[in-house]
């Protein structure tokens, strides 16, 4: 079918072949700029245009969504206006659709006098209709879906974007993986433009507060107190627009009489305080409002550098016999038994629970897991010091890694750039820049050869001592985001958007094979140091285990319950480890696919997870803005380092052990000493 572009059209879709519309005559247009084919509308803007469901031809006929703004009554202040929002939208979404749950611009043009705008389209549901469908959602699902969604908003309003229009209808969830994208950015506005004086009313009555529908103000609080109204509509089954229509925005002061049951302490007080009339009593920001719903560490560590730039030593516990500890685990169980109404006080001590647990259950096997014999239980590190903040990026730093020889280390990011920097003295180079954001940077075992994998799909190969380029490396059809090299510097593994693993010879380029068995992004790849193993982990939420000499999948674990956001191999080559949205790393016989334990600390979904050289110590980096060091043979949490004030997104240690470099969403790069 051929989808007819007017859109006053009443019956849009044609049989292929035609050149004009049976229903209304207008020429029919096959291809938009020669790219993308319109399949059916989406959704009817009034008159001024249509919201289509489409295929972009260039990338295998991958599924994107056209919005079209074919404006009436020319030379008007409403077509005039109309055509501004729609520019500034696609303008917020180039600079916002780095963000992996921000739909991604791909184009905007003119054609046959109308505007198109053409972004990435999220499978799935928006929550309007998930709350048709099941009516209604308990307060640990509104929980889930605020941290999902604050740190999406702490994302725009760091870029002093405004969205304006929070609402379950611009929420979607994916089909694939259960993650929130906040879309239609069509009323968003920059911060600085809109602070200074009144401006055009804007937003869904109901869902926007007064400042902004009286008086034409927005500020975060503004899509705070939206996300706030969202969050009572799916608790409450009840629209405040609908609560609006009847009597204004009096019942944001009783909100909680249109509760089925009352809510534990800490979401009441959050929602009570999101939904506050007065801009002045509500949360100024998203990071205030994630400060009030994750639980606070028990023995906090103040943020590295701020006086002396060291975090003080912080040593695993000895060990003790397991009945003594069984009974401290019995009497914490009670404890929570009698307190249970407590919540915040339940997840601290469920904290101690799972490290109990933990350890109980490293005791009660000892000796039965080989994947842990030699190892030591108890680690120490003594004084650990942020010995450097590289800043020279100008947009996230996505990925980092070291040479073999400990003196240089590579940096990619959002800005599209590679960066060389001399680890020693913080001096840096930068390599050619590219069309796109580069994903992912790695260095082969023999120091010869830098690999980077980049949003335009392609891999690039560059001679690591010249900076020069070597080859391009084609055949993904989406971006590429995991790479890992074998230890004799021959095979090269690449992962990518487009469910796919493919296997290259690294000194030819030649691609050898591809793998398929994933369903969704492939986001994270690791060779086991005998080059046999590889291990893939997936936004599907599943890790892979490939063997890779033949290309054939030995097993696919799945005991992940969110997306899996990265896989490391130990040294030795017996554990895995997988990181996950769920907050959690799990560790994996990696011989016969085992569940060995479950490491629980992070408040957010863990991005990076890393071995040390010599296998002992576990990094792992979060959206929460921390690095937390673990025990690889226990599981015990080693230390917290804080300093970061947006995602951690990549680490990596040097391989003495002595340094650990870590970058970030906040444009930097931290180099941590270590020492035992």
């Amino acid at each position: 079918m051929i989808c007819c572009l007017n859109p006053d059209c009443s019956n849009p879709l044609n049989p292929n072949g035609k050149k004009f519309c049976q229903s209304c005559s207008t020429p029919l247009v096959s291809l938009l700029r020669n790219r993308f084919r319109v399949i059916r509308v989406l959704s009817d803007e009034g008159g001024f245009g249509r919201t289509y469901l489409s295929e972009d031809v260039d990338k295998l006929n991958e599924r994107c969504v056209i919005k079209q703004l074919a404006p009436k009554f020319q030379g008007t202040w409403s077509q005039k206006k109309a055509m501004e929002l729609f520019a500034e939208e696609a303008q917020r979404l180039q600079d916002l659709g780095e963000h992996p749950q921000i739909p991604t611009l791909l184009a905007y043009f003119e054609q046959d006098g109308c505007l198109y705008l053409v972004q990435q389209f999220i499978n799935g549901e928006n929550l309007l209709k998930e709350l048709q469908q099941r009516k209604g959602y308990n307060a640990r699902e509104i929980q889930s879906i605020l941290l999902d969604l604050l740190p999406i908003l702490k994302f725009i309003h760091d870029r002093k974007v405004i969205h304006r229009d929070i609402k379950p209808e611009n929420i979607i969830r994916h089909k694939t993986d259960g993650r929130l994208s906040l879309i239609d950015f069509g009323s968003s506005k920059q911060f600085t433009a809109i602070q200074q004086k009144s401006g055009t009313s804007i937003g869904s009555h109901g869902y926007s507060p007064l400042e902004q529908i009286r008086d034409g103000k927005a500020f975060p609080a503004s899509d705070l107190f939206g996300l706030g109204a969202t969050c009572f509509h799916l608790l409450t089954g009840n629209s405040p627009f609908q609560l609006w229509m009847e009597s204004g925005y009096a019942w944001v002061s009783n909100w909680r009489e249109y509760l089925r049951s009352p809510l534990n302490p800490e979401l009441d007080f959050v929602i009570d305080k999101l939904l506050k009339k007065d801009i002045h009593e509500r949360y100024q920001s998203a990071d205030e409002v994630l400060k009030d719903l994750t639980p606070k560490q028990l023995l906090a560590l103040p943020p590295a550098g701020k006086s002396s730039g060291k975090i003080p030593p912080t040593k695993a516990p000895y060990l003790p016999k397991s009945y003594p500890l069984l009974r401290i685990l019995i009497l914490v169980s009670a404890f929570i038994l009698l307190f249970g109404f407590q919540e915040s006080w339940y997840k601290h001590f469920r904290r101690i629970q799972i490290s109990l647990s933990s350890r109980l259950s490293q005791h009660n096997n000892s000796g039965k897991d080989e994947a842990f014999l030699g190892q030591p239980l108890k680690i120490t590190l003594g004084k650990i010091s942020l010995a450097n903040t590289l800043q020279g990026h100008k947009n996230s730093v996505l990925s980092v890694a070291i040479s073999p020889d400990g003196k240089t280390l590579a940096s990619s990011g959002g800005d599209r750039t590679i960066k060389l920097w001399n680890l020693a003295t913080g001096k840096q180079s930068s390599l050619n820049a590219y069309s796109q954001q580069v994903n992912a940077v790695m260095i082969s075992p023999d120091g010869k050869t830098l690999v980077s994998g980049n949003d335009d799909s392609t891999i690039k190969i560059w001679n690591l001592a010249t900076g020069k380029q070597i080859r391009t490396l084609t055949g993904h059809s989406d971006s590429v985001h995991a790479l890992a090299i074998s230890t004799d510097s021959q095979t090269l593994v690449t992962g990518s958007d487009d469910n796919t693993i493919k296997i290259w010879d690294l000194a030819t380029g030649e691609q050898i094979r591809t793998l398929v068995g994933h369903t969704f992004w492939v986001r994270s790849v690791a060779i086991s140091p005998n080059g046999v193993i590889l291990a893939s982990g997936s936004f599907d939420k599943t890790i892979k285990i490939w063997n890779l000499t033949k290309g054939y999948s030995i097993r696919t674990l799945e005991g992940n319950y969110q997306t899996v956001t990265a896989v490391a191999i130990s040294p030795d080559g017996k554990t895995l480890a997988s990181a996950s949205r769920d907050r959690t790393i799990k560790l994996w016989n990696l011989a016969t696919g085992k569940e060995i334990r479950t490491l629980a600390g992070h408040d957010n979904t863990i991005t990076t997870v890393a071995f040390s050289a010599d296998g002992k110590i576990i990094a792992s980096g979060s959206r929460d803005r921390t690095i937390k060091l673990w025990n690889s043979a226990t599981g015990e949490e080693i230390v917290t380092l804080a300093g970061y004030t947006n995602t951690v997104t990549s680490v990596t240690f040097s391989p003495d052990d002595k340094t650990l470099v870590s970058g970030s969403e906040d444009n930097t790069i931290k180099i941590w000493q270590l020492s035992q």
